[in-house]
């Protein structure tokens, strides 16, 4: 793993209420003995900015790539991407775990496009625990005055993501049109605040 991520780590952050897992007994069986699909068992994401995706209700269980999206229409695909298992979506993309090299892609089919995200499971559970824990906890002063420097100390911390995960695993940041990146221009604007935490509530009253 390139990153040391814990169940009671994300447990302490969010709440067990917050966590969502995969159960390996959901994966095809060439999959389901790989260390992604451990981490995904036993560790899970916090949720909010990325989702898992749940298992087929009539076959129990996830769908594999060939399933949401033309497996054809992607030409950079390798040849069996079509039998990865889809472990979630961010923005309006797939996410598809590569049980060989348990690397993450990302499939837009918007775009017809597939880039690798993360170079390992703790990769994205990583990143995903550091936005959504910037998201869950930063706040802004509520001076109107202090405003400008509110975004600007906001953008730091987004940075700080950047570098310190990108630092170790290049994927999720290697450019600006990574959905990641994305998400982390996004928060810098000030959206993806939600709900009762302390950026909603000074941003929207």
């Amino acid at each position: 793993m390139l990153f040391d991520v814990t169940r009671s780590q994300l447990v302490d952050i969010f709440g067990e209420d917050r966590l969502a897992t995969l159960p390996a007994t959901s994966f095809p069986p060439f999959a389901a003995d790989t260390e992604g699909v451990r981490l995904l068992q036993t560790v899970g994401v916090p949720t909010g900015t990325l989702w898992l995706r749940e298992p087929d209700e009539d076959s129990g269980r996830p769908a594999l790539v060939r399933d949401v999206v033309r497996v054809e229409d992607f030409e950079s695909a390798s040849d069996d991407a079509g039998r990865w298992p889809v472990i979630g979506r961010l923005l309006d993309a797939h996410l598809a775990l590569d049980p060989g090299s348990g690397r993450v892609h990302v499939f837009d089919a918007d775009e017809a496009t597939v880039q690798e995200l993360h170079a390992d499971v703790s990769s994205l559970v990583q990143v995903t625990l550091r936005f959504q824990r910037l998201l869950d906890e930063f706040t802004f002063s509520g001076d109107d005055a202090d405003e400008e420097a509110d975004f600007e100390r906001l953008d730091r911390e987004v940075e700080r993501v950047r570098q310190e995960t990108g630092g170790i695993d290049p994927f999720p940041f290697r450019d600006d049109e990574t959905v990641w990146s994305v998400v982390g221009e996004e928060i810098v604007m000030g959206q993806r605040f939600k709900g009762d935490s302390p950026g909603a509530r000074s941003l929207y009253g």
